[in-house]
């Protein structure tokens, strides 16, 4: 007769206990870490980067900003994953006790559900990030298809902005002045070197290359004072080439650019 060695059944009485696989994984720690920062993020992504833009004075600049908050989003859980991952790595599995770890750690092997589903839902997030890009940040329409643009010429050299309106008697002004609801198309170049021109709550950002002239075109659609900055390294007093952009009523504008100085050929 031959020995026969048994095993009680796991859930039989007196068997070693059953241990469900999620429990023997780190799932859960991992899992409650990965909540707790999808609840702190989701605010942030949410106000956060829209807010540090300013409020937005024209249509093209509210598809900036809700990009902007659609992309944050969905940034949070795959942040939140890393770095709950992370965090759990960095606690949880930290050597304990006065002795060296071993040389080797042990072997660890690949779980297809979990790739399958990993694969899935990137490439999901991918397909949404296209999506969403080709609808919304599609090229800014032509002044000229939504009526007869306003021609403003921007000129920029160190440290400052200067203006023209060749549509209106060749007037120059060291300011710019727009009318609301007006589509406006910018002829931008440069005297001296590579310089960006960049109206913050507008959307409106182009280079100014010495020698060329670069389109751009936008149409404001509320009253107020904006700013305007130079968003490319050029020299010394880079930070201080800023100035405004005032965007009144038509009345208002056709007012002021009747009042300012023409430029001599």
């Amino acid at each position: 007769m031959t020995d026969t060695l048994t095993t009680a059944p796991a859930d039989a009485p007196g068997g070693p206990p059953t241990v469900p696989a999620w429990k023997r994984a780190p799932i859960a720690p991992i899992l409650g870490i990965f909540v707790v920062l999808c609840a702190l993020l989701t605010p942030f992504a949410l106000f956060v980067p829209a807010h540090l833009m300013g409020d937005a004075a024209s249509a093209h600049m509210r598809g900036i900003e809700s990009t902007v908050t659609a992309f944050s989003l969905a940034s949070v859980p795959v942040a939140a994953l890393v770095w709950a991952v992370t965090i759990y790595s960095i606690i949880g599995w930290r050597h304990r006790g006065s002795e060296p770890p071993a040389e080797e750690a042990p072997p660890l092997r690949g779980n297809t559900v979990v790739q399958v589903v990993w694969l899935v839902l990137s490439s999901v997030l991918c397909l949404f990030l296209l999506i969403w890009g080709l609808a919304v940040l599609r090229p800014t329409p032509s002044a000229a298809s939504a009526g007869q643009p306003l021609m403003v010429e921007v000129t920029g050299q160190q440290w400052t902005w200067s203006f023209g309106y060749p549509d209106n008697g060749n007037a120059t002004a060291d300011r710019l002045v727009l009318p609301v609801n007006q589509p406006v198309q910018f002829r931008v170049t440069s005297k001296d070197v590579i310089h960006s021109f960049w109206i913050v709550q507008m959307g409106v950002k182009v280079d100014a290359n010495p020698g060329e002239t670069t389109l751009a075109s936008v149409t404001p659609d509320r009253i107020g004072t904006f700013d305007i900055r130079c968003a490319e390294l050029c020299g010394l007093y880079h930070a201080y080439m800023q100035t405004t952009v005032q965007v009144v009523s038509a009345d208002q504008f056709a007012s002021w650019v009747q009042a300012q100085p023409r430029a001599t050929s």
